[in-house]
């Protein structure tokens, strides 16, 4: 017996069924909307961790799930599709139970002398009306540009033109209690649109001054200010942009017009080692205060390329300046420096160690890092240079390897190679190595020594000086001074003062991790004549030639150095005031003159711009 068929040929019974499963295909489809639509979190559908509008500290921890920022209207770099994106990210290390190593000099040992007390807080109120004066300038003549010209009282743009100098100083200004003035530039900086524009970045710059800057400042607020998170996410949205290469190593020089139209851009096939390992610190922060493991993931990929080749280089131990980020290879080039285009590389090894509360395998790896790389400059960087005064002192210097092997040292000092000072001090007390101490103190004393008898009183930013034989002292002899353009130094080559950090950073750092009063003392010389000399009608500004003579206001004489009593010191001035000026030579000077417990080092890590990242503990 045949069963009896409908119209379209199939049985009542088949078509009862297929209505079924069509309904339970509608409502599971109706359920999937409702369900990502919903405001309901399921444990099968995690859901972003709320954007922290409200918190009463850092977390402890990274958030977890990672928090993402609300909408803002603006153009997101999160939604630009990514040509090599990477699928599976490593994770911040758990804390271990072991404590970081203590940095900072007890302090709680003695109450300093009444007079101290009083020449330290007269000395800080200086710094401070100069910082005053510099920012007043900079928001009348140059708000919300990238630099003041302050000579001529207009700007410039140099870093994006998203205001340099406005997030560079964030920090400073909450440091030194200028809590007005910190919160009309943090509503400035709110403004800030990261959309793609015209030209090339600096990706370098930008994570230093700009990501640094603004990580710092929501640190300095105790993570309660969403809005300078906010707009630290929206910048790293971009700068990870730049890792989007084949083998994820940095684009260093970067076009975000092209990233943002979905244009293949290529890593540096010549680039410069400083640009390719300086943001580990910036990016493991980042991470550290959404959960966002992006940015160390990023960090752990050039990490493990830094860890392989250093020992395969032409100094084993050292990178050379020039590297190729495209391959990548940092083997093939041949000149060796702590100085330009160097320094931060070198400079971040401890401090990400620190960072990482010396907590798992990339952790081990910067402080292995460290021990190879200082082991070599120990070795091949440094030299003393014959003084007048004979001096106990060891300056970095830069060397090549030539096509024989043979590596050869220029004595040839450089202004900003004085931070190294400062990174031997901190990574003694980081690694338990006590001779990195006195490696420290001898880079600083040369600084030192180089501001105390150069011209005007100021160091210079390249100058040649004569060797001794070994570290060992030597006679500074007639012929030796004959062939010197001042005594000691042999040679000014660059004869500029940029308003730069680098020496007081060391001083900073010395007086904190020894907690010698000298050197105090020695930081207030550094400032009345750096303040005397770079004065201009509204703020300061770099010096075109330290090493020219001044006229004596009261004799008439010519006169060289610091014999001249003169106020107005005849000096050229250039109209040039960079942003480090505020966010970190300022900053410095203000430091060594507070409470040593304002941003302890054992509490605080500071990137190369000077920006305090707080650690956890």
């Amino acid at each position: 017996m045949h069963s009896k068929k409908g119209s379209y040929g199939y049985s009542p019974y088949r078509s009862k069924v297929q209505v079924r499963w069509l309904a339970l295909v509608v409502f599971f489809l109706a359920s999937l909307f409702l369900l990502l639509s919903a405001k309901v979190t399921f444990w099968i559908l995690p859901r972003p961790k709320p954007f922290p509008t409200t918190q009463t500290s850092c977390p402890a921890l990274p958030p977890h799930p990672s928090i993402v920022s609300p909408p803002s209207g603006r153009f997101s770099w999160r939604n630009v599709t990514q040509r090599h994106a990477v699928e599976l990210f490593a994770n911040l290390p758990a804390i271990g139970k072991t404590r970081l190593p203590k940095v900072q000099f007890d302090s709680e040992g003695g109450e300093a002398p009444l007079y101290h007390e009083l020449m330290r807080k007269r000395r800080q109120a200086a710094v401070k009306t100069t910082m005053e004066r510099s920012w007043k300038a900079y928001k009348d003549h140059a708000w919300k540009q990238d630099e003041l010209l302050p000579i001529s009282g207009t700007s410039k743009t140099t870093f994006g033109g998203w205001g340099a100098t406005l997030v560079d100083s964030l920090d400073t200004l909450w440091i030194m209690g200028l809590k007005d003035e910190f919160n009309e530039a943090v509503r400035a900086v709110t403004q800030i649109d990261f959309a793609p524009g015209a030209g090339e970045l600096n990706i370098f710059e930008t994570t230093i001054r700009y990501l640094g800057g603004l990580l710092a400042a929501y640190d300095l607020t105790d993570c309660k200010d969403s809005r300078l998170l906010e707009k630290a996410m929206e910048l790293g949205d971009m700068i990870y942009m730049s890792f989007d290469t084949p083998n994820r190593m940095p684009i260093t020089r970067w076009s975000a017009k092209k990233a943002a139209a979905g244009e293949e851009q290529s890593a540096a096939a010549q680039g410069i080692i400083a640009e390719f390992a300086s943001f580990s610190l910036e990016f493991i922060r980042l991470s550290q205060l959404t959960g966002d493991m992006r940015y160390y993931d990023a960090v752990t990929r050039v990490t493990a390329v830094l860890a392989e080749q250093q020992g395969s280089t032409k100094v084993p131990g050292l990178w050379p300046v020039g590297v190729n980020v495209q391959k990548p290879d940092l083997t093939r080039d041949n000149l060796f420096s702590l100085g330009t285009m160097a320094d931060s590389a070198y400079e971040y090894l401890g401090k990400t160690y620190q960072l990482l509360h010396r907590s798992g395998s990339t952790a081990s790896q910067y402080a292995d890092m460290y021990t190879s790389a200082m082991e070599a400059v120990m070795t091949h960087l440094l030299f003393r240079p014959k003084t007048p005064d004979n001096a106990d002192i060891l300056m970095p210097a830069a060397g090549r390897v030539n096509n024989r092997g043979i590596f050869s040292l220029d004595h040839t000092a450089q202004h900003l190679v004085c931070f190294a000072g400062g990174m031997f001090a901190l990574g003694s007390r980081l690694l338990g190595n006590a001779s990195h101490l006195d490696y420290g103190r001898k880079i600083t004393e040369a600084c030192i020594w180089s501001y105390t008898h150069a011209p005007n009183g100021i160091m210079p930013e390249m100058f040649r000086m004569t060797p001794c034989p070994s570290h060992d002292s030597c006679d500074f002899d007639e012929l030796t001074r004959e062939t010197h353009q001042f005594p000691g130094f042999k040679r000014v080559i660059d004869a500029r003062y940029m308003l730069r950090p680098e020496a007081i950073e060391s001083v900073f750092y010395m007086y904190r991790i020894t907690g010698e009063r000298r050197y105090q003392d020695v930081a207030w010389s550094m400032f009345e004549t750096i303040e005397k000399r770079t004065r201009t009608g509204i703020a300061n500004a770099a010096i075109r030639d330290v090493t020219l003579k001044v006229e004596s206001k009261e004799t008439g004489e010519l006169r060289r150095g610091v014999g001249a009593r003169s106020e107005e010191s005849e000096l050229e001035l250039e109209d040039s005031m960079e942003s480090f000026w505020m966010a970190e030579t300022l900053k410095y000077f203000y430091l060594i003159f507070s409470e040593p417990s304002l941003l302890s080092l054992d509490e605080w890590v500071f990137n190369t711009e000077a920006h305090p990242f707080r650690l956890r503990t």
